[in-house]
């Protein structure tokens, strides 16, 4: 981990004074990164033993006015930061957003509406999970302007989905997906695998069931035992690595057989249906970020800085009313943008563009060319002169090839 120095809350203008940031080591981005905002909802109505999200089960309901309240004045207040920039994606993650009523969402995407100019082709998207499910809701969330829906379905097996704590079963899920497919022409579907006792047959059913719904995209991701979650502490039996990556393996066949790309480290999509928001991070541009715990990398002409929002629900309300919300802010150190830039790009199968580093850097692109090139020699990247991608290699051994540029 990349020690980090916090400093006070900035003053600054999107404009950043030359007086203040011309000096020797600054940056110089020649234009701004495209820019799109994450809305948290931090509530859900039980907390998975394998989440290591910022969640907080509801036990006795949640504050929803005084909630989108604090959303609303958080938004204001970050106005200065962005002024004159387009939001291109809308992303309402969790938690559980969709525990959310109808009028309560319709009010926050009005607020956003009435604060923010957005792209005429704005993706926004809503993450939910099949428990929360009822058609008049999600016919009023599409009327209220969502167009993208993320479910969290993790599995079609319900003695594998009561393994990992979710509220639903395998026939819930199917129901869910059939609510939004009503409703919504682009779906999102997660899945994991290498799940407790997980057989690769089950997960070949699982991975058959979700691409027979035709979803324009696909997430599936393996299970990990993060720290700070019940599973960290009380371990349960999971496939070993060669069953894992059996399971990995059938994956890539499955999709690609069944006409989906796979873009990203977890990410496959029908052709033209990535998620544009998570590409946007991918790519290293900026993202604003409002409510409990939620995350901001905003760029400005010299310099790149990084806020985190108090993650607790009722302290970010109540710092909200104080006028102080971020609970800390620091500045990208020129030293470590390098390894930003790659940790998120080098995730991309198709790699990135080599103009993409300075422009989302400002910074020469031989501040890498060392480290590029030994990735190179040891045959985990390829690159020519348009293309920087991982090799198969460094596709499998991803987070070797990413610590190679970092800097001490």
């Amino acid at each position: 981990m990349i020690p980090i120095k916090v400093i006070g809350q900035s003053a600054a203008t999107p404009l950043d004074t030359a007086a203040a940031f011309l000096k020797p080591g600054t940056l110089n981005l020649g234009a701004l990164p495209p820019l799109a905002l994450y809305v948290h909802f931090p509530w859900c109505v039980k907390k998975c033993p394998y989440c290591d999200f910022n969640s907080h089960e509801a036990t006795s309901g949640f504050p929803e006015q005084d909630y989108l309240d604090a959303l609303r004045a958080d938004l204001e207040r970050s106005l200065p930061l962005i002024w004159g920039r387009k939001i291109y994606t809308i992303f309402i993650g969790g938690g559980t957003p969709s525990l959310m009523s109808a009028a309560g969402l319709d009010r926050l995407l009005s607020d956003i509406r009435t604060l923010l100019p957005l792209d005429g082709a704005v993706e926004i998207t809503m993450e939910a999970n099949p428990g929360t499910f009822e058609a008049e809701k999600f016919r009023a969330y599409r009327a209220s302007g969502i167009n993208r829906l993320s479910i969290g379905i993790q599995s079609f097996n319900s003695a594998h989905l009561k393994a990992l704590g979710r509220i639903h079963d395998g026939d819930e899920a199917r129901r869910a997906i059939e609510i939004a497919q009503a409703n919504f022409d682009n779906v999102n579907l997660d899945l994991m695998y290498a799940l407790p006792q997980q057989t690769l047959a089950e997960a070949r059913q699982d991975v058959a069931t979700a691409i027979a719904c035709a979803p324009p995209h696909l997430s599936l991701y393996h299970l990990t035992l993060e720290a700070n979650t019940y599973f960290a502490k009380h371990p349960p039996t999971l496939p070993d690595d060669d069953a894992s990556a059996d399971m990995q393996d059938m994956i890539q066949q499955e999709t690609s057989a069944a006409g989906y790309q796979h873009y990203e480290v977890s990410a496959y999509a029908q052709p033209k249906r990535q998620a544009r928001h998570n590409l946007n991070y991918w790519q290293f541009g900026d993202y604003l970020g409002i409510g409990a715990g939620a995350h901001s990398k905003l760029s400005f002409p010299h310099r790149i800085i990084r806020q985190a929002r108090y993650k607790q629900p009722r302290a970010y309300m109540t710092q909200m009313q104080a006028g102080n919300p971020i609970q800390e802010e620091k500045e990208i150190a020129r030293g470590e943008l390098g390894f930003e830039f790659m940790l998120n790009a080098l995730r991309l199968t198709d790699g990135f563009e080599v103009n993409l580093f300075a422009e989302r850097t400002g910074l020469p692109f031989n501040a890498i060319s060392q480290a590029l090139d030994a990735a190179e020699q040891k045959g985990l990247l390829l690159r020519d002169h348009k293309i920087i991608k991982p090799s198969e290699l460094g596709s499998r051994f991803l987070n070797d090839l990413q610590q190679m540029f970092l800097t001490d």
